[in-house]
């Protein structure tokens, strides 16, 4: 089986910064594209950022020139770092990945977690 665990969420004050990470573990044979997304309390889960394994990214309008999307193909680990962070960017965060399988890829979710810019 394969795990994505999240890290890095907490509290912090508009303007700070803070820096998810995604580790991927289990019977991995390669990862494909990884992506975070995020939901807002009573709001549909949108994607924040893309990457894929040979580091092209794509972004979400709503966090371009504040937001790097980055991972460590050797470690499976993806990582968000968030600067400038904005009340409107309260969500919970989750990663998401095409990881392959038994020579199939197959997507997984991390559990998520939580991020909070108070206003």
């Amino acid at each position: 089986q394969v795990q994505l665990v999240e890290s890095g969420g907490g509290l912090v004050q508009p303007g700070g910064s803070l820096r998810l990470s995604c580790a991927a573990s289990g019977s991995i044979l390669s990862i494909g594209v990884m992506n975070w997304y995020r939901q807002a309390p009573e709001k549909e889960r949108e994607l924040v950022a893309a990457i894929t394994s040979g580091l092209s990214t794509t972004y979400a309008d709503s966090v371009k020139g504040r937001f790097t999307i980055s991972r460590d193909n050797a470690k499976n680990t993806m990582y968000l770092q968030m600067n400038s962070l904005k009340p409107e960017d309260t969500a919970v965060y989750y990663c998401n990945a095409n990881v392959l399988v038994n020579r199939r890829y197959q997507t997984y979710w991390g559990q998520g977690t939580q991020v909070t810019v108070p206003s």
